[in-house]
């Protein structure tokens, strides 16, 4: 594949998609300031300590949001998709408000292994790790939700913007990561 893929990688990420990315032939550059954003084709926001506020460098936030407005390719997951929400209660405003999605305030309890039917991934489904995760309580029509568990919202995607509360790093499956691929190569 060769694709250059960003993974913001700021104090507190502890969730890294490395293993997979490698995998799956791309070059991974760690995201810690506005430069680290050239030349690469999508960029992943993973991680529990990811907040608005700690974006590190002057400009890094910033660019983000300039990248968002491009149509540009990003995947938040857990502290990531809180990062993406325009409205998360309780988190003030630790956040880049590019999807328009609300987060709720109080996660899921614990740690829970579940297996979600993600129709876009095929029919065999994808099992999900939620670490105390938030989810999503509300969405504009424009969010297309892709899974759901318990009735609650899950993983999302807006336009070339995916969301989900759930970390597929600690599962040996990289569908998740070959459809965020699909979307950076334009295919789907």
């Amino acid at each position: 594949m060769n694709e250059r893929i960003g993974v913001l990688s700021l104090e507190g990420t502890d969730h890294d998609p490395y293993r997979f990315l490698r995998q799956l032939g791309c070059e991974v550059i760690r995201v810690q300031q506005r430069e680290d954003l050239i030349d690469i084709q999508g960029l992943i926001m993973t991680g529990t300590g990811n907040k608005a506020k700690n974006l590190g460098q002057p400009g890094l936030g910033d660019r983000i949001k300039e990248l968002a407005k491009a149509d540009f390719p990003i995947f938040g997951l857990g502290a990531g998709m809180v990062l993406l929400s325009k409205e998360s209660p309780g988190q003030g405003n630790d956040r880049l408000g590019l999807m328009d999605l609300t987060v709720t305030k109080e996660p899921m309890a614990g740690r829970t292994e579940a297996y979600l039917s993600i129709p876009a991934l095929g029919l065999t489904p994808l099992k999900a790790i939620f670490n105390e995760a938030p989810y999503i309580q509300e969405i504009a029509p424009n969010v297309g939700i892709l899974a759901e568990y318990n009735g609650k919202i899950v993983f999302v995607r807006q336009g070339n913007m995916l969301a989900g509360a759930f970390h597929p790093e600690q599962t040996e499956d990289d569908r998740i990561y070959r459809y965020f691929l699909d979307i950076v190569n334009g295919q789907i």
